[in-house]
């Protein structure tokens, strides 16, 4: 096995495509999780990304430290961590909710820097949560981990109470560093307390082995989480999701598969597309938690035997008609989605770029920024030739000619000022900070007051050169 890289990043904010990565750190392990070593890297706010405060005040990060060039770019960021990862290839990428976060704000910083968007995915790697092996881990014999309550009296996984209620004494919450070292040593806990649970979790860390499991198997247990409860279904899968090669749908087998045979399609609707549907929805390359049905306990079972739910499974596989079926009054209302108008949020629209496209991305890196100033204008995807562009206004202005300086200042200055539903603008930031401020949130260290007098400063430097503009003036 070729080991585990465990990550963390801080970022300036929660919304995907538009919030960056400002800190980002990682340690690789071998297969035994002893470490091997560690890479940590930060960089300077791009200047078309506004961050939010609350961002700030959970990380710790003053504003002055954002804007610090003594950092490196956030492109420079990109490119060391690109340049790590790969060497450190294959192995199984995890962090602490990354998944849904961290693997998310990854994907979206390398496509945007014109790179392959899905590292973690590709050269021989796997990618696999360590919230979901916590989640496993309390949900499933033998509960090998202690889940602290929050103040309401409900389970909370936020990961410093999790590793406090464990014994661990995380060095400094919401510190990339800290919480990937927090994040390997919850993962050595569960391995030394329950070995099923870790083997499972490596197991289905990869994308081809889940994908025959589901195929494979007439019936298994899924578990899914919600509000940090676990709720545990036999299911069998019974086809994929429409235009997503990862997602299978299953179907819990609680009922007899008969009763929906019966059904007419309106009465099959009405049965399947409801809130707690019996068809649930997987993603094979997710990690989800799945156990083969022996070595689950019959509590997990809902009572029945694994006979009966393995010929119940069975059942459905067999008859195709009857899975379409389900599939189809399933997904009869749904609706496609609208892409964005924003290259920001294009990632899943607009597929893979096409192999021209994936040589001038090469290309690109290896050239001089005034060929990077050119290959930005060939490339034939729409979202590519705008982030060239962004790219060489953001490191290297000067490779541009004066018109197209001149329509980046100004699309960036629109970006600042004007809200077009994409990231936050100078406007909703100080009225983020100035409710923050009335309604009294901690900030022992004064960073929303530094924060907001960055922001009308900035607010007046890009209105100056609007002013300049409407005058007939040169930026």
């Amino acid at each position: 096995m070729a080991g585990f890289v465990f990550y963390d990043t801080e970022t300036t904010g929660l919304k995907f495509g538009w919030d960056q990565i400002v800190h980002f750190a990682a340690i690789r392990t071998d297969e035994n999780l002893n470490e091997v070593s560690r890479f940590e890297a930060r960089c300077r706010l791009q200047p078309h990304t506004i961050p939010h405060p609350a961002a700030l005040l959970t990380n710790r990060l003053p504003i002055s430290r954002l804007t610090d060039h003594d950092l490196p770019t956030h492109y420079g960021m990109i490119c060391a961590i690109r340049e790590q990862l790969l060497a450190w290839s294959p192995a199984i990428i995890l962090g602490y909710n990354s998944m849904r976060f961290d693997e998310e704000m990854l994907r979206h910083a390398l496509f945007q820097s014109l790179f392959p968007a899905y590292l973690t995915s590709n050269h021989g790697n796997s990618r696999t949560d360590v919230l979901n092996l916590a989640l496993a881990a309390a949900a499933l014999p033998p509960h090998c981990l202690n889940v602290p309550l929050n103040e309401s009296g409900r389970p909370t996984f936020r990961l410093e109470r999790l590793a406090a209620a464990n014994g661990l004494n995380a060095r400094e919450a919401h510190d990339a560093m800290s919480d990937a070292e927090t994040a390997l040593t919850l993962a050595r806990i569960v391995r030394d307390r329950s070995v099923d649970v870790w083997q499972r979790f490596v197991r289905f860390s990869k994308k081809a082995t889940l994908a025959d499991f589901v195929v494979a198997e007439d019936a298994f247990v899924l578990t899914e989480f919600f509000g940090n409860d676990a709720y545990h279904r036999a299911v069998t899968c019974i086809g994929s999701i429409p235009d997503n090669v990862n997602g299978r749908f299953c179907l819990d087998l609680s009922d007899d598969p008969d009763g929906w045979a019966v059904m007419n399609d309106d009465t099959l609707r009405l049965a399947i597309a409801r809130k707690g549907s019996p068809v649930r929805r997987i993603a094979v390359n997710a990690a989800p938690a799945v156990a083969a049905l022996w070595e689950a306990p019959e509590a997990m079972l809902g009572g029945l035997e694994i006979d009966l739910l393995e010929a119940r499974g069975r059942r459905i596989r067999d008859d195709v008609e009857l899975s379409a079926r389900i599939v189809q009054a399933y997904t009869a209302g749904w609706q496609p989605r609208t892409p964005s108008l924003h290259p920001e949020d294009q990632l899943y629209f607009g597929g893979f770029p096409l192999p021209p496209d994936e040589s001038r991305m090469q290309e690109f890196h290896a050239a001089s920024w005034a060929g990077r100033a050119r290959i930005a204008e060939e490339f034939d995807d729409a979202r590519l030739v705008a982030f060239g562009r962004r790219l060489v206004h953001v490191e290297h202005r000067s490779a541009l000619d004066e018109a197209a300086r001149l329509h980046s200042d100004l699309a960036l200055a629109d970006r600042l000022l004007n809200d077009a539903g994409g990231g936050l603008t100078l406007g909703l930031a100080l009225a983020a900070v100035d409710e923050m401020c009335t309604t009294g949130t901690p900030d022992p260290q004064g960073l929303l007051l530094s924060y907001r007098d960055w922001l009308i400063q900035r607010t007046e430097r890009v209105e100056e050169f609007l002013q300049r503009r409407r005058q007939g003036g040169v930026a």
